[in-house]
């Protein structure tokens, strides 16, 4: 009974009231909903040639992964990580970037707002990384789920580990975490019954040697991990963008 206890307090990521709570995404979590929900969710061969919008890009984590997939992404917060545009999303006064898509893992005390105000914004849909707990609850069924059903929800077989304010490449989570995604069609949500899914183990096979490289804010590298390697040589699979390209390509 103990140790159940323990796990379950575990799984409860609390933060305090003025947190900002950011918690990085590992560029792999990324990279499978581009691989694995995406497709199902919305099978459109243009899909990746729209641009799609970070609006709670932290250091820039799933902003450069999507990058890898879409032609154009643009990445704000309201915090100046230094990636990105700072801007306050919720702001009645925000003046938003055009997006086909808007993709983000949202502070979780206020995922809601940026869910209602998301469904708002974008053109053809809408993703949100959550605590598979965030599906749980009547406020956000009453509020949320009830009047505007997602098209999918998409869990991940494995864990996704994420850090306070850092990303470890071989962390450990007992928090369990999904996709919910909403599709619109002429300016309004598409209401219809959601499908549920699962996204299949990818950490081991999209996660790149040269992420160390390209992501900041990553932490705990093992000694034998293939990106000491790749620093060792000064050699990486795919250059870092310099601060002035960040600036430049994702506004």
């Amino acid at each position: 009974m103990i140790r159940l206890a323990s796990t379950a307090v575990m799984a409860r990521r609390h933060e305090p009231a003025d947190s900002l709570d950011f918690f990085p995404t590992p560029p792999w979590a990324t990279r499978a909903f581009c691989e694995h929900v995406l497709p199902r969710v919305f099978p459109d061969p243009h899909l990746f040639h729209n641009p799609a919008w970070d609006p709670a890009c932290g250091e820039g984590h799933m902003a450069l992964a999507l990058a890898d997939y879409f032609a154009q992404v643009h990445a704000s917060d309201i915090f100046p990580y230094g990636f990105g545009q700072v801007a306050d999303f919720l702001h009645q006064d925000f003046r938003w970037k055009p997006a086909e898509w808007i993709i983000t893992n949202p502070p979780f005390a206020i995922g809601r707002d940026f869910i209602l105000k998301a469904l708002q914004l974008a053109y053809r849909g809408v993703a949100m990384l959550v605590r598979t707990a965030f599906c749980e609850g009547q406020g956000r069924y009453d509020d949320l789920f009830s009047i505007y059903p997602p098209a999918m929800i998409a869990q991940y077989a494995e864990r996704v580990p994420m850090h306070r304010a850092r990303w470890v490449v071989n962390g450990k989570t007992a928090t369990a975490y999904c996709w919910v995604v909403w599709l619109k069609e002429f300016g309004k949500p598409i209401v219809d019954d959601t499908r549920f899914v699962w996204i299949p183990p990818s950490r081991n096979t999209l996660t790149r040697p040269d992420d160390w490289l390209r992501f900041g804010g990553c932490m705990d590298i093992p000694d034998k991990h293939k990106a000491r390697q790749l620093a060792a040589e000064g050699g990486v699979m795919r250059p870092a963008p310099t601060r002035q390209e960040i600036q430049a390509g994702f506004l």
